[in-house]
């Protein structure tokens, strides 16, 4: 499923519908709780590297260092019943998220330190200093 107060807003629909797309394709493939591999699903689609960039940079989804991503409005889009619940495998990427109002962000700390990992350490400096 796919909530239209995520899907249907001016944030969304200014994409590109190829990240509109992408972002769909990846509700398809993610697990229960959100997660899910973005490059089978990019190669599939033939998907360019800036779609998925571009759904990182409006919020849509949180990227992870061993090439996964969750979907960060995944408890909004979907109500999963207890007894058809499936734990993610990306256990250590789950504990540190934090969801407010049932949208995933990640802790503060784990924040900085992904960012120093995928941007490097001066332009992290800048990151701190906004």
């Amino acid at each position: 499923m796919f909530n239209k107060t995520i899907c249907r807003t001016d944030n969304f629909v200014a994409m590109p519908p190829t990240a509109q797309n992408l972002y769909f394709h990846l509700g398809l493939e993610a697990d229960d709780d959100g997660f899910v591999t973005p490059q089978m699903v990019m190669k599939t689609l033939g998907s360019p590297e800036d779609d998925l960039k571009i759904l990182v940079a409006k919020g849509y989804v949180i990227p992870f260092d061993k090439k996964v991503v969750v979907i960060t409005h995944w408890k909004i889009h979907n109500k999963i019943a207890k007894d058809r619940y499936h734990r993610t495998i990306y256990q250590e990427e789950f504990k540190g998220l934090s969801r407010k109002q049932n949208v995933y962000n990640l802790f503060t700390k784990d924040r900085l330190a992904l960012d120093e990992n995928r941007l490097g350490v001066d332009q992290e400096k800048n990151l701190t200093a906004e």
